[in-house]
C-alpha cells in the first residue's frame, strides 16, 4: 500500500457521529472534575486548516484532548474534524479503533499534512510525554525538547500555527521528575526510553511511571491564542529554530500570565 493511501486511510477513519456520542458520554465528568474554561476559540481561523500547538500536561492520564476537543465542536459543528497527532504506543491494545474514529491518527509529516490540506484542524503536542511529566513546580515552562517539526509542517501546508496553552493539570498529582537520570543509569535510553516520571499522588502515593495515580480535581483552564502565519512574518524560507523560540517564547508569557491569575493550586 502506498503512503499515500494510508495517510489517507488515517484521516477518513473520523466518525463524526461516533465522536459526538464519545463527547457527550465524558465531557460532562470532566467538566464536574476539573472545571474547565476554555477562551479564545475566535482565534483559530473560521474555515480552513490550522495546525493548534499546545503544552502538553497532566502524565499518562492527561486530559488535554478532552477538554478542548468538546469546546472546539461546540464552536465550530462536526462537519468539521478536529485530528490529534499522537505517538505509534498509544494505538497498541484494545482502544485502536475507538481512538481512530475519534480523529486520533499516528503522528507524522504526512498524517498531518493531508489533514490540513483536507482543511481539518490539527491538534499537536510536540513536546508529547517529555512535556507532561514537567515537573509541577515547573508547570508554566514550554519545553518540547528540541522538536521543530510542527513548524516544517505550518510552512510546507501554507496554514497559520495557533499557539495554545493549558494550565492546572501538573496539579492534578506532584510531578517531582521526569526521571531522565532514572532511565540513562537503568539503561533504558536504550530502548528509546528517555525518562522514567517520579510522581506522588492518589491512591498509590510515590509512583515511578506506574501505577499512574488518579488525577485530582485541578481546575484546567485553557487559551487559544492569535494564529501565527509562519511565511508572512518568517519570510518564506525561516530559520526553524527561530521559528521554534518564537512560538514557545509567546507560550511561555501566556502560561506565566495565567499562573498569575491563580490564586490557589488545584483551586485555580
Amino acid at each position: 500500500m502506498s503512503g499515500d493511501q494510508t495517510d489517507q486511510d488515517e484521516t477518513t477513519k473520523w466518525d463524526p457521529t461516533f465522536t459526538a456520542s464519545v463527547i457527550g458520554a465524558v465531557s460532562p465528568v470532566l467538566k464536574r472534575w476539573f472545571r474547565p474554561e476554555v477562551r479564545g476559540l475566535d482565534n483559530i481561523p473560521a474555515a480552513g486548516g490550522a495546525l493548534v500547538v499546545s503544552n502538553h500536561s497532566g502524565g499518562m492520564l492527561t486530559p488535554d484532548v478532552m477538554i478542548f476537543a468538546p469546546e472546539f465542536y461546540r464552536r465550530f459543528g462536526y462537519d468539521r474534524p478536529l485530528y490529534t497527532l499522537a505517538h505509534y504506543g498509544v494505538f497498541i491494545g484494545p482502544f485502536d479503533g475507538w481512538l481512530r474514529r475519534v480523529g486520533v491518527i499516528e503522528a507524522s509529516r504526512d498524517n498531518a499534512a493531508t489533514a490540513l490540506n483536507s482543511g481539518a484542524v490539527v491538534l499537536v503536542f510536540p513536546g508529547g510525554d517529555y512535556d507532561s511529566y514537567r515537573p509541577t513546580f515547573a508547570q508554566t515552562e514550554i519545553d518540547f525538547n528540541g522538536r521543530t517539526g510542527y513548524v516544517r509542517t505550518a510552512l510546507e501546508t501554507g496554514v497559520p500555527l495557533v499557539p495554545t496553552v493549558s494550565i492546572g493539570a501538573q496539579e492534578t498529582q506532584l510531578f517531582l521528575t521526569r526521571g531522565n537520570w532514572l532511565a540513562k543509569r537503568l539503561g533504558l535510553t536504550k530502548a528509546r526510553m528517555d525518562i522514567l516520571p517520579i510522581s506522588f499522588g492518589v491512591p498509590f502515593g510515590l509512583s515511578v511511571l506506574m501505577p499512574p495515580n488518579l488525577p485530582l480535581p485541578s481546575k484546567i483552564v485553557t487559551e487559544v491564542l492569535e494564529p501565527i502565519h509562519v511565511a508572512e512574518r518568517f519570510g518564506p524560507d525561516p530559520d526553524i529554530a527561530e521559528v521554534d523560540a518564537h512560538v514557545r517564547s509567546v507560550m511561555s508569557a501566556a502560561m506565566k500570565r495565567l499562573s498569575r491569575q491563580r490564586r490557589l493550586p488545584i483551586l485555580g
